[in-house]
């Protein structure tokens, strides 16, 4: 069974360490607890959309960036073959009215 919460702690965790910065860091400018976070990180915990608002601003990464990296690894782990796309395909939008769509 795929958890979410462990592929979102395997990626703030991965995320954290490329920008060099400890756990301790990170906890402290996002406001969260120390023993919290390494649970969150180690997929032992669900993070709140506050939390991972609060992480992701620590870390200084778009939360959109970091769960468009949770769906890659879960398309990966469900075995799908294409790409996730990142637009909606033209030909999905085309009967809608344009500002509606942009």
């Amino acid at each position: 069974m795929v958890l979410m919460r462990q592929e979102i702690g395997d990626v703030l965790r991965d995320f954290r360490q490329q920008k060099g910065r400890t756990l301790r860091q990170v906890a402290g400018d996002a406001s969260v607890a120390l023993g919290y976070l390494s649970e969150v990180e180690r997929g032992q915990k669900e993070a709140s959309s506050e939390i991972l608002a609060a992480v992701a601003d620590a870390l200084d990464t778009p939360l959109s960036v970091i769960m468009g990296e949770v769906s890659e690894r879960l398309a990966v782990i469900e075995g799908l073959s294409l790409p996730v796309p990142d637009t909606v395909p033209a030909e999905l939008v085309s009967g809608y009215a344009p500002e509606l769509v942009s």
